[in-house]
């Protein structure tokens, strides 16, 4: 049984990972946290993935220092002060797609640190699940004002699919885009709920390259918002 550290696991991907990765009864997981980081980082794991980053683009554009700090040097301790065979970085398309903004510049950087050759990179798209609690999904849901166009397409998936293609592919190596093999724009899914919703901003696809067979489709996150709009 091969050793796993996730760090982050109490996040909003660490722990959907971390319950997949026990599912799959093939990994002795640990969950790595503030408070037992120092302690845990004298082992030696098989895997070691980073579920660590922030997710939050606009505190990023607020606290560019601070995501730094976060993103890519967090990263980079991970890299250099742990010792394991394999490292799995949780990204995201943004990494790809906003190299225009501090959150996907910093996303870029961190990846670049990593031998993709010999590891493994998963870019996550936009998810959901009844844990979401911030987002596009839920300022839509709550009638507030979006900050993208309203013709962004967002490749939505649920958080427990991509958490549970993770847990199943940790042998991948390489750059891998996770997330619905299709995309429904901003404006669409609204008026698909009829929610009258205000967008504003520029263009922000939110698209996977190369969608795998298994993805799910994008439009299912219309089931999972009609359920919990009032």
């Amino acid at each position: 049984m091969q050793s796993v550290a996730v760090v982050g696991a109490r996040g909003y991907v660490g722990s959907a990972l971390s319950a997949e990765l026990i599912n799959t009864r093939r990994y002795s997981v640990t969950a790595v946290t503030r408070e037992n980081y120092a302690e845990i980082q004298k082992d030696i794991f098989d895997i070691l993935i980073n579920c660590a980053m922030p997710s939050a683009r606009f505190w990023a554009k607020n606290n560019p220092e601070k995501d730094y700090l976060e993103t890519v040097e967090k990263t980079a301790r991970l890299l250099y002060d742990w010792k394991f065979k394999k490292f799995v970085q949780i990204s995201s398309i943004s990494a790809r797609s906003q190299l225009d903004t501090v959150y996907g510049r910093h996303k870029a950087a961190a990846e670049l640190l990593i031998d993709s050759a010999e590891h493994l990179i998963v870019r996550l798209g936009p998810m959901y699940s009844r844990e979401l609690q911030k987002g596009v999904l839920v300022d839509i849901r709550e009638g507030k004002k979006v900050f993208v166009s309203g013709e962004s397409r967002y490749c939505f998936a649920p958080l427990r699919f991509n958490a549970g293609w993770i847990a199943t592919h940790l042998d991948r190596k390489g750059i891998v885009e996770v997330g619905a093999h299709n995309s429904i724009s901003l404006q669409d899914l609204a008026a698909e709920l009829g929610i009258s919703a205000s967008f504003e901003g520029e263009l922000d696809h939110q698209e996977v390259v190369s969608p795998e067979p298994d993805f799910p489709d994008a439009h299912d996150v219309l089931a999972f918002l009609d359920k919990r709009t009032p």
